[in-house]
């Protein structure tokens, strides 16, 4: 599985990321993890599952939506109390949700 994590600059989500992969490690879960502007998702869409979009730009959803969506690739608002808390495996869970 391919998640990418869409913020306003690329950085605010780097330590959710890093929390994020961890569980993954931890749970045997192969998956891509990374993040980016919401000005580079353009170009980091090659065989993306999921999108998730830091809270604190959640005005971009329906932008996001309308352009990802025709493409196959699901797209939710990460949960504000587990981004806040850093909860990396929360978030982890809720993109594997969105594929199942």
């Amino acid at each position: 599985m391919k998640i990418l994590l869409v913020c306003s600059a690329g950085m605010s989500t780097s330590m959710l990321v890093t929390r994020m992969r961890d569980s993954a490690n931890e749970r045997n879960i192969e998956v891509e993890i990374n993040a980016v502007a919401e000005s580079q998702l353009i170009n980091n869409l090659e065989n993306l599952d999921v999108v998730l979009i830091g809270p604190q730009v959640r005005y971009l959803e329906k932008k996001i939506r309308e352009f990802v969506e025709p493409k196959g690739i699901k797209v939710d608002v990460i949960d504000q109390m587990a981004y806040g808390m850093l909860q990396g495996d929360k978030v982890l869970d809720q993109a594997i949700a969105m594929t199942n």
